[in-house]
């Protein structure tokens, strides 16, 4: 609990000192006498200081070796066999303090070893073997020590014996034959088979040159311990770690020949040997042999299955033995054995070996055997003796005994700490706690505390070196162990280890730093007491009890020193708890560089007085810059420790007034210290004494200026300026001089005692307005200055300078400023008081405000910008409105003329309204601010993790309204992109359900809403795939799971060097892909990563497994337990290892690559083989070793080398070249015989044979040339549906960003379809202007149109008369008899023209649309009388066109009842066609003047030329706009305008086509350079000529290049010089293609002539491209079209479908063809894109579109007659699909008309809901009046019409209708005007 409650310092952790390294480091080891670190690596070993700073550096490698060979070293080596270039990896390092040498060995020369010299390495201490030894004395034995492999290990630990030689003690893996480590096939040259043990014990002594690295007693009884050969395979020991534990040597290691066996079977091991004898009275003490005192024993950490079996590292601390220990899936813990435990049970086994045991069990002896496999070993088995054995012999047996020993039952521990991934562990003591130090794979330091229970308290981590491994030995500062060296693979870190042991700081200490209980007064250290010396006697030693205020302190007879004052001795007196200082070697310390002797004296209360040598005078430190004193730390040291600190202060008076001189004397006078001021020298004096006339002491008293008020003066005016004085009359006498703080100064005069005259003063400025300060000084000493403690200035203004206009110049009147504004000239100058100008200014010009919306609640802080906007704040203060509404202005925020800042105030309702200014006369906005209210509609998405980091989109409207408006979810998260959503981050634990969403304005929350967040279970990775990967990366890694639905993105980070990040994609709700990084850093062997899986943006951690209960994010690191095990890429080469493999052409091609063993585990489907740019296609491969691929066909290529190439995941490698040879002669041979052959022929057969030859070769060169066209298309298909498919993709996913498929509103998409020509006309006369455009506010904007405005405006003085008219019309119109009469009559009248008839058909649509009911039976009457018209001429013309009142109706009638269905159902394939053409078509050439293309479904407007065009990604940015550049594709070809267009269409792809702005109307400039532009234009002076034809300007001819940087802005004025380059003359101007004509063609080639005469044709085959591309696309339309979902049709289609069938059957009509195409001409009008979306079609895409039209109609009839081949080619282009799309359309009505027939009340019911659905939306009196026109223009026809019908006639329906007109007639033509 205590350690819980530590402060944060007291576990800290910090690298101090970094040392990095290029090549992979080995080995490090410390010498604390010297204080220098040595470190060493492949090829390199370093001599660093303490601090890690390089003092020397020597190179070790790369060095000429072979491992077939005998070291060099050795006198009578040779070696067959080529040596090459080989890295020398460090095997051992190892310092000799008492001989000054260090142990290197490397792994080159077979493990050979130098000696060099300590404090400088770059020197070898003993050459060694030396020259004086023959070659019969140099054995290999003394020079093989380390292990001669990368991968093999090495440990060593130096001892000396008492009265004996120093000792090496080197163990190494066997690297041998039948390892992995020795070539294959090469058993013959084992030269480690007699000259390595596995364990020996070697002379080390310098000074015995022969017997140096000898085994230590003889030859014949060597002291090694060596596994016999044909054990070696049960026996591979791999070494961990050698230390010392009183007088035994452990080493701790692995058998990794069980590294197969069971994962519960440990593998490690720990050996302990006797480095001297138990009983040291012997002399000479005994010699013995390692293997007699040789004892091991299993180590095993876990139990019941779940056994880490594989130690990493060890670390022994006084009686506990901590390891490190893995699994093989690298998950890792912490173990804890005792040393006592160890040592009782090696008693115990050598007991049960060789004593009998009374009453023991028989089988006991088998807890111990004899290791047999040993040479130096003595027998197979223990052997009972009836022998008492001694202490001695039971600790370090004896050569009588058996040995060497195992014991066979392992030390078994339960683990402390479990984690994945460590690789080190170090251990320090502090009182009754552990500190555990544990290194990782991933680079970092844990730091762990345990109790004496060996229960972890508390933990804390720090990153050291992320993505390297931490070297498995970490060792502590040998002088100070709060220091802690760790290594890792490139690096060496110091790290500070802040614990409380090492804090010298008693108020820290004492006040509960929490390991420690208190501080030891001499010392300055945290320690229990009795760890502190002296600590009984009193004062030495403050306890908890005592408190901080106990601490010593320290107390300066004179803490404050005069820099000019001779300081001998200083007093100090100590306070607090403190023994006495007499008698203890007591200095005081200054600044830490200089020590006087101190005088100790005991006084009152127990107080130490001591009393010091202060520094002399040239030993004062220096004053800091502009500071006019110094602080000097002072420390009392006693023993040689400092144990209490203070501060001096050293000053120097004199400085203080050259430090400040405008402010000298008073700042002299306010010192802390005692200063005077000498008014006669103008001077800051120590001592008073040194000045001639009296001092003073006050700094009330010093002379100084009194500032007072200047009038403002005009630049270069000349004036006198008075400066008032106080206390001035002791320096009356002195000669003054005025500075402004310019180049030049100014006389100044005595007026009187308390003012001086500056005179003739000249100040100038270019700026508006500029401050002079006011100083006066001594004349003739510029740094003498009379003190301005209020700084006295004097403004002087420019009046041309900074008033642009009429009410800036004239508001500066109020700043004392003489300026008059000149209209004129329109400018501002300098008032000369001559004639009378006038001050009246032009009214207020607002040019822009902002923002333009904001809440009802008011609040808002609206800017205003724009010119006369006020002379002064009063001008505006009550006359700033918006509409009615006032706008309160801000003072402080108020720019005169320029910018008002107001706070709009509160309204009722929302309106817009524009924005006033009255300023004598009022000036109005042209823009209107908006009141509007926020809406808050959705969330989405609805569910995330708990880990948080989902991005939540709050969808509403309105939400970025007023000046300062915030988001926040649950008061504390705040959302961005504040348009119609808002985006939030949902974090850890924040996102509760429901949660409060609140929309601050200006501070207030003026709206809240409630939505709900799910918290489902949060995703889990269960597997990360296969863990071995390549060092070269990109293979793909499969990470299995669960929940991945809710991932919004999710990346793998791998812990390398590079710390690469790779992105992941999800495959489905349990799969994720993931690449593997490259990593560079893997050399031999392979290298551990650890992977760390980032969801949303939030480190993944699995919460099942969390290492323990003490896990604690904010100092845990994020434990991750998925790792990559990085090997070296694999090697490839082919079965004859050649370089060259010669291949015939016409010859197969197989090739057997051989692949060395590795442990990627790659599958087959990984490899991928090429032989130039022919893939090699695998046949199988054998053991993962052997590769058989072959080459399909023939390598028809130009080159005669091909390049073999392995490719695995991005690892690429060249193994062989490919020569194509051929039979050359053989070829020659056979031409001349074919020649002479063929000429005999020739004269043989004559003309006619050879005419045939030609005409088979002609057949043949277009057979080809057609296989060749065809495979082209197909390609040319294949690869633009791939890119269509991508970029609709992207397509669709934007539109999911955005507003989604931009469907027209329900209102607009009514008056497209009822009005279409009106509407495009409204388009263009009610479009809006650029500046109100934002991109950003996706979504349709309405249409303007009469019959969808709210209110009908009508005169008040025929408001009566005209509402009771059209209420009686009204009448009329819903009488069914008069309606069907109206419309009868009206359409007989010759001049009622078509247009005029659909015109009638929607205006009564629009009246009705109400009533639907009656609308649909008017329709249906109406139809029958159209079919029985139809039926007695052509009944299969009837519906075909729209030429009658009642198809139109029928038309409107489909339309408002089918538009739910269109939108919800054909709505998104319909638009992903539309824009797949237009993506499509994009994609190549474009002439901008004819707009033909070079892709289309077109014949038309096909471009026939082959003009190749590269794409273009410019980078494009809108000024103006608020956006970011943006990257838009375009083509070279494309012609400026072009490219405008595209840039256009990204940067408005959310917005109404009606709000784009033309390409005319905007500016392109492109910036080649830094300092250079280029505005863009379609034709300028630099456009080419041919032909007499001006070419248009394009992307090429301008040499813009991939990834140029462009600008575009709108034109400030229209420019109409050139107009739209679509309405350009062809016969002036061209773009890609010259239009042709006669002279045209005279003036080319014969061979261009015929190149256009016959080519052309060949381009057709670009339409078959477009199609297939476009194919999906039309397939999904159809398909959407003909899908009946649920086996509901749409109820229209049905009703209409019914009654056609109806009236057929009625009228004997049995033809199935007229029915269906009835059906068909109406069914398939439905679908025309511009009465869907907002949408741009350009002309050359409307001709794809024209073509898909005539492929819709191409359905009304039944017949599957094909097109005749002679058929233009738009009929032939879906000749093919027509059937099969009549087909659906057939079995499409067959299903409609089997369904049950509707009833009436059904379908009325449906036609009631539609017109409740829309009830509102149109202004039916508008359209009434529209009727009426018609009624009133064709009056008289209508009245015979009505009177002639005895129906109308009974019920006087002409009598209503007069009256109609009668109310109407006068007030019909005011009211549409208003309207």
């Amino acid at each position: 609990v205590l350690l819980l409650a530590m402060p944060r310092h007291g576990f800290g952790l910090e690298v101090r000192q970094k040392f990095t390294c290029p090549t992979l480091t080995n080995n490090f080891v410390l010498d604390g006498l010297h204080r220098k670190v040595y470190l060493a690596s492949v090829n390199r070993i370093y001599q660093l200081y303490s601090n890690l700073t390089q003092e020397i550096e020597e190179e070790t490698g790369p060095v000429k070796d072979n491992l077939l060979c005998h070291a060099p070293q050795l006198p009578q080596a040779q070696c067959d066999h080529p040596k090459v270039l080989t890295n020398n990896y460090n095997k051992l390092l190892q310092l000799d303090p008492e001989q000054k040498v260090i142990v290197v060995c490397g792994s080159v020369f077979q493990g050979f070893c130098q000696l060099r010299k300590m404090g400088n390495i770059s020197e070898v201490a003993v050459t060694f073997p030396p020259p004086s030894l023959s070659k019969n004395t140099v054995f290999p034995s003394m020079l093989n020590i380390a292990a001669n492999h990368p991968n093999a290990s090495t440990l060593g630990l130096i001892f000396k014996k008492p009265n004996g030689d120093t000792k090496l003690l080197v163990g190494a893996t066997y690297t041998g034959v039948g390892t992995q480590f020795f070539p294959k096939n090469h058993s013959k040259e084992d030269l480690r088979f007699e000259n390595t043990p596995e364990i020996a014990i070697r002379s080390l002594n310098i000074n015995d040159l022969p017997k140096l690295f000898t085994y230590d007693i003889n030859p014949s009884e060597d002291n090694v311990f060596k596994i016999k050969q044909d054990a070696k395979p049960k026996n591979r020991l791999s070494f961990v770690h050698a230390f010392i534990q009183k007088s035994y040597s452990y080493i701790a290691m692995n058998n990794d020949a069980k590294l197969g066996d069971k994962e519960s079977h440990p593998n490690s091991i720990l050996a302990r040997i006797c480095l001297e004898n138990k009983n040291r009275k012997k002399s000479p003490p005994e010699t013995k042999k390692l293997t007699e005192s040789y004892i091991q024993m299993g180590l095993q950490c876990g139990s019941n299955g779940n056994v880490f079996n594989r130690l990493v590292s060890v670390f022994a601390a006084k009686e506990l033995l901590f390891g490190v220990f893995e699994k093989s899936n690298r998950e890792a813990a912490l173990c804890v054995f005792t040393f006592a435990f160890i040592e009782d049970s090696i008693r115990n086994a050598r007991k049960k070996c060789f004593e009998k045991q009374e009453g023991a069990n028989p089988t006991s002896v088998e807890e111990v055997m004899v290791l047999d496999s040993v040479i130096q070993g003595t027998g197979p088995s223990c052997t009972s003796k009836n022998i008492q054995l001694q202490s001695e012999q039971l600790d370090c047996g004896a050569a009588h005994l058996q040995h060497p020993l195992a014991i066979k039952r392992p030390l078994k521990e339960t683990p402390v700490f479990s984690c994945r991934g460590l690789t080190s562990v170090a251990v320090a003591s502090v009182s009754n706690h552990t500190v555990v130090f544990l290194g990782t794979a991933g680079g970092r330091l844990l730091k762990l505390n345990l109790n004496s229970s060996m229960d972890v308290l508390s933990r804390r981590w720090i990153s050291v070196a992320p993505g390297e491994s931490v070297h498995h030995v970490m060792n502590f500062d040998p002088t100070d162990e709060s220091y802690l060296y760790v290594m890792t693979s490139y690096q060496l870190e110091n790290v500070e280890m802040m614990m409380c042991q090492v804090v010298s700081i008693c108020s820290v200490c004492v006040g509960g730093c929490g390991e420690v209980p208190a501080t030891c007064s001499l010392t300055c250290r945290c320690s229990l007491q009795q760890d502190c010396p002296n600590s009984i006697l009193p004062n030495f030693w403050t306890g908890l009890s005592d408190g901080v205020e106990q601490c010593p302190s320290l107390n300066f007879s004179n803490s404050e020193i005069s820099h000019t004052k001779i300081i001998e001795f200083i007093g100090i007196i100590i306070t607090g708890t403190i023994p006495t200082l007499l008698g203890m070697d007591v200095y005081c310390n200054y600044d830490d560089s200089v020590s006087t002797k101190a005088t100790v004296a005991e006084g009152s209360s127990g107080l130490s007085v001591i009393t010091c040598p202060f520094l002399p005078k040239d030993k004062y430190p220096p004053f800091p810059a502009n500071q006019d004193h110094v602080i000097l730390p002072t420390a009392v040291r006693v023993n040689g420790r400092n144990i209490v600190w203070g501060n001096l202060t050293i000053y120097d008076c004199q400085r203080t007034g050259v430090v400040n001189p405008k402010t000298a004397c008073s700042s002299c006078l306010r010192t802390k210290w005692k200063c005077y001021w000498c008014i006669s020298k103008h001077s800051c004096m120590r001592n008073s004494s040194d000045c001639d006339n009296p001092v003073l002491m006050n700094f009330a008293a010093c002379p100084q200026i009194s500032p007072s008020y200047l009038t403002p003066a005009p630049t270069g005016e000349t004036q006198n300026i008075v400066v008032p004085l106080t206390n001035s009359d002791a320096i009356q006498e002195s000669t003054l001089e005025c500075d402004f703080g310019v180049d030049r100064t100014f006389e100044a005069k005595w007026i009187n005692v308390s003012a001086v005259h500056c005179t003739d003063v000249q100040l100038q400025t270019a700026n508006k307005s500029q401050q002079y300060p006011v100083n006066l000084r001594l004349k003739g000493n510029p740094g003498k200055f009379i003190d301005s403690p209020q700084t006295m200035t004097v403004e002087v203004y420019n009046c041309a300078s900074g008033s642009s206009d009429c009410s800036q110049c004239w508001g500066r009147v109020d700043l004392g400023h003489h300026c008059t504004w000149h209209e004129i000239t329109s400018s501002c100058g300098l008032s000369t008081g001559k004639g009378q100008t006038s001050d009246a200014c032009p009214p207020p010009e607002i040019r822009k405000i902002e923002p333009l919306a904001g809440p009802l609640e008011g609040g808002t802080l609206l800017t205003i910008r724009g010119r006369n906007l006020g002379r002064r704040f009063s001008d505006i203060s009550n006359t700033t409105r918006i509409g009615g509404v006032s706008c309160r202005p801000l003072p402080e925020r108020y720019l005169v003329s320029e910018e008002i800042v107001c706070v709009t105030g509160e309204t009722p309702r929302a309106f817009a309204g524009a924005v006033t200014v009255q300023v004598s006369r009022e000036g109005k906005s042209k823009e209107k601010f908006s009141y509007l209210v926020p809406e808050i509609h959705s969330l989405s998405p609805s569910f995330g993790p708990k880990a948080g980091g989902t991005k939540v989109v709050i969808h509403g409207r309105n939400l970025d309204i007023g000046s300062e408006v915030q988001v926040l979810v649950n008061s504390t998260k705040r959302c961005t992109d504040l348009v119609e959503i808002a985006t939030c981050t949902a974090e850890s634990g924040s996102m509760i359900s429901p949660f409060l969403v609140c929309i601050f304005y200006f501070s207030d929350c003026t709206f809240t809403d409630l939505l709900k967040f799910f918290n489902p279970q949060p995703p889990l990775i269960t597997n990360a795939g296969t863990q071995h990967r390549s060092q070269s990366g990109g293979r793909i890694i499969t990470v299995a799971g669960q929940q991945f639905e809710l991932v919004q993105d999710i990346s793998m980070v791998v812990e390398t060097p590079e710390k690469k990040e790779v992105t992941c994609e999800v495959q489905s709700s349990t799969v994720v892909t993931c690449p593997s990084p490259a990593a560079s850093h893997v050399t031999q062997g392979s290298v551990l990563a650890m992977v760390q899986f980032y969801i949303n943006g939030k480190p993944y951690v699995d919460e099942s497994s969390t290492p323990d209960s003490f896990q604690d994010t904010e100092v845990s690191p994020p434990f991750s337990k998925f790792s990559l095990e990085y090997h070296r890429d694999p090697q490839f080469f082919t079965a004859k290892k050649e370089k060259w493999i010669k291949h015939h052409h016409g010859e197969p091609l197989t090739l057997v690559i051989n692949k060395e063993p590795d442990d990627l585990e790659l599958e087959q489907d990984e490899y991928q083989v090429k032989v130039g740019p022919v893939p090699c296609e695998i046949n199988f491969i054998k053991d993962d070793k052997v590769i058989h691929c072959t080459v399909n066909g023939t390598l028809n290529v130009a080159e005669r080398n091909l390049p073999v190439t392995v490719q695995v995941g991005k690892y690429n490698r060249t193994i062989a070249m490919v020569h194509l040879g051929g039979s050359e002669t053989a070829i020659i041979v056979s031409i001349v015989v074919c020649s002479i052959l063929l000429l005999m022929s020739i004269v043989a057969l004559g003309v006619f044979c050879t005419k045939s030859r030609r005409a088979e070769r002609y057949w043949q060169k277009t057979l080809l040339q057609m296989e060749e066209m065809e495979s082209q298309i197909r390609e040319e298909i294949r690869k633009g549906f791939a890119e269509l498919q991508t970029d609709m993709t992207d397509l669709t996913k934007e539109l999911n960003r955005s507003q989604g498929i931009p469907f027209l509103e329900y209102k607009d998409f009514v008056t497209r379809t009822f009005f279409p020509k009106p509407s495009w006309d409204y388009e263009e006369r009610y479009m809006q202007l650029f500046p109100q455009t934002k991109p950003e506010v996706a979504g349709p904007v309405s249409e303007t149109h009469p019959l969808l405005l709210g209110e009908w405006k009508v005169p008040e003085s025929s408001r009566l008369n005209v509402e009771e008219g059209i209420t009686l019309f009204s009448t009329l119109l819903n009488n069914k008899h008069f309606l069907i009469t109206f419309v009868h009559a009206l359409e007989q009248q010759k001049d009622f023209a078509v247009r005029d008839r659909c015109n009638l058909a929607s205006l009564l649509t629009i009246a009705l649309h109400g009533k639907l009911e009656y609308y649909t039976s008017i329709m249906k009457d109406l139809l029958v009388d159209l079919i029985d018209a139809s039926a007695s001429k052509n009944p299969k013309l009837m519906l075909r066109r729209t030429e009658s009142v009642v198809e139109k109706m029928l038309s409107n009638w489909m339309a408002v009842c089918m538009y739910s269905y269109l939108k919800e159902t054909v709505g998104e394939p319909f638009f992903l066609l539309l824009c797949a053409i237009k993506q499509q078509i994009n994609k190549g050439s474009i002439d901008a003047l004819t707009g033909k293309a070079r892709y289309t479904l077109n014949e038309e407007w096909l471009l026939r030329e082959n003009i190749e065009a590269r794409p273009l990604n410019l980078n494009v940015s809108f000024q103006g706009l608020g956006m970011d550049s943006l990257t838009i594709r375009v083509m070279d070809t494309d012609s400026i305008s072009q490219v405008k267009e595209k840039i256009l269409d990204v940067f408005y792809k959310n917005v109404p086509y009606s709000q784009w702005p033309r390409e005319e109307d905007v500016d392109l400039e492109w910036f080649p350079s830094n300092n250079k532009s280029c505005i863009l234009r379609d034709l300028d002076d630099t456009s080419l000529m041919e032909d007499n034809r001006k070419k248009l300007n394009t992307a090429a001819h301008y040499k813009i290049p991939d990834g140029a940087y462009l600008a575009m802005s709108l034109k400030d004025k229209k420019d109409s010089s050139l107009g739209r380059v679509k309405d350009l003359d062809t016969e002036k101007y061209f773009h890609l293609v010259i239009p042709n004509d006669d002279l045209a063609e005279t003036k080319r080639s014969h061979r261009q002539s015929h190149r256009k005469k016959v080519l052309p044709e060949i381009y057709l085959t670009r339409l078959l491209s477009t199609k297939g591309t476009l194919q999906k696309f039309l397939d999904d339309l159809f398909k959407a079209i003909l899908c009946i979902t649920g086996d509901k049709p749409p109820l229209a289609i049905k009703y209409f479908f019914d009654f056609l069938e109806e009236q057929a059957e009625k009228r004997g009509i049995t033809d199935p063809d007229t029915l269906h195409i009835w059906k068909t001409n109406r069914f398939f009008l439905l679908f025309w894109p511009h009465f869907f979306f907002f949408f741009c079609c350009i002309t050359y895409c409307g001709a794809c579109i024209s073509i898909r039209g005539g492929a819709f109609l191409s359905l009304s009839s039944v017949s599957c007659l094909l097109a005749p081949q002679d058929s233009p080619t738009n009929k032939l282009l879906y000749a093919k699909e027509i059937p099969k799309y009549k087909k659906s359309v057939q079995r499409y009505y067959r299903h409609i008309q089997d369904m049950t027939a509707l009833s009436e009340q059904e379908m009325n019911a449906h036609l009631a809901e539609e017109s409740r659905k829309y009830r509102n939306e149109f202004n039916t009196s508008f359209a009434m009046t529209e009727i009426y026109k018609y009624a009133k223009r064709y009056r008289s026809q209508i009245v015979s019409a009505l009177e002639a019908n005895p129906l109308t006639k009974r019920t006087q329906l002409q009598h209503k209708f007069d009256q109609v007109i009668a109310l109407m007639e006068d007030n019909i033509y005011e009211c549409c005007s208003e309207a």
